[in-house]
């Protein structure tokens, strides 16, 4: 199945989800300009897939722009970089410096890549798409998990406002919320093939946001307490 995109530029390409976009794009036909700070892992993944790789962090503009630069004919932006702090427990455990590298680049990360690539995507008058790994933690909110749940919950609002802005352009925006993923954050959950395989289908479906079926009522139930004034309890997924 051919993705109708030429070039695409994926963050967090070297490991987890942003290989397997990259895996699965490559297979699909299109060229890839690929992004990450591990430079080995970079170089192992470019090389495969044929692809230019581009070393860049995500939470430095500068960097994000010369991404940009790389790839002008790209039409398709997965911004995917991310990381989890090391400390997972309540707010106040978190360090100053670990809420800023996280918050640095889980959020502003998608910012400056917004910045680098959306007035560009604008200029070329032509059909892209903007595909922004957040995750189930920015949909729900769970016990603990230090500041990255709260990184992912401004990851869905930054989207959100993104696709709104973006509504009568050209340009689309779609998120995707997985739940645990085998990527370096965990050493368990669904694979990482599979969740960029239901992430591409958000280019061709419509679809604003992919969630695993089996939170969507969690999700629901947790918004709804939340609107009523009641206390938050932890989701639990639906056993059906």
């Amino acid at each position: 199945m051919s993705t109708g995109i030429k070039t695409a530029v994926v963050t967090g390409a070297a490991s987890g989800i942003g290989r397997a976009l990259a895996e699965e794009l490559r297979a699909r036909g299109t060229d890839l300009v690929l992004a990450d700070t591990d430079t080995d892992a970079l170089s192992e993944v470019a090389t495969r897939l044929d692809a230019t790789g581009v070393p860049a962090d995500v939470s430095d503009q500068a960097a994000m722009d010369a991404l940009a630069a790389k790839a002008p004919d790209a039409r398709l932006v997965c911004l995917n970089a991310g990381v989890v702090g090391a400390s997972l427990g309540a707010p106040w455990e978190v360090p100053p410096g670990e809420w800023d590298r996280v918050f640095g680049v889980n959020v502003v990360g998608v910012v400056n890549g917004l910045r680098a690539f959306v007035p560009k995507l604008l200029a070329s008058g032509e059909r892209a798409h903007v595909l922004i790994t957040a995750s189930l933690a920015g949909l729900a909110v769970f016990p603990g998990g230090g500041a990255y749940g709260p990184s992912k919950h401004a990851v869905t609002a930054v989207a959100q406002h993104a696709a709104m802005a973006l509504a009568d352009t050209p340009v689309r925006v779609s998120m995707i919320c997985p739940a645990l993923v085998a990527t370096g954050m965990s050493s368990e959950g669904a694979d990482p093939a599979d969740v960029a395989r239901e992430a591409l289908r958000t280019l061709d479906d419509g679809v604003f946001s992919v969630v695993p079926a089996e939170w969507r009522t969690a999700v629901v139930e947790q918004a709804e307490r939340l609107a009523c004034g009641q206390q938050p309890k932890p989701p639990t997924p639906d056993s059906r």
